[in-house]
């Protein structure tokens, strides 16, 4: 991105869920795009016991896709439709105990967005708490068109 120019959002939240759908249909029940700005993506991770684990709370897995998703959408909104950009590297801290049957809400921001990498990070929250459950940072590979 050259100095000074501000990208503007490529895609919007029916895009961006579309996008989602066609690309990976295995979680078309799962994640919804709430909502997109420059720069950053909401999205919300349906819930169910397949998430669930022992003192029924939600399990690190799906907390880990919910911010990995997230953070994806909210590149896909700047850059466009480009399937081909890839998790690098993600630290996830778990800060405390999500609501038992609640939805997971992930606020993703991008930090830094250069030609091939992007940096940025995701706050989860459990539908209902004021407190986020986890927080993670994120770094893309946006590889080279074919």
């Amino acid at each position: 991105m050259a100095k000074g120019k501000e990208m503007s959002v490529k895609m919007s939240v029916e895009e961006l869920q579309a996008f989602l759908v066609e690309h990976f249909p295995q979680m078309n029940d799962n994640f919804v795009v709430v909502d997109v700005s420059h720069n950053a993506a909401t999205m919300r991770m349906v819930i169910n016991e397949s998430n669930l684990r022992a003192g029924n709370t939600v399990n690190g897995p799906a907390m880990f896709s919910a911010a990995d998703v997230a953070f994806y959408v909210a590149l896909m909104a700047m850059i466009g439709p480009k399937a081909l950009a890839v998790t690098t590297n993600c630290s996830i801290d778990f800060l405390r105990k999500p609501k038992a049957g609640c939805d997971l809400i992930a606020k993703a921001r991008i930090l830094k967005l250069g030609r091939v990498l992007a940096v940025g990070d995701v706050m989860i929250y459990s539908e209902g708490q004021d407190d986020p459950v986890a927080r993670a940072g994120l770094t893309y590979s946006i590889l080279p068109a074919r």
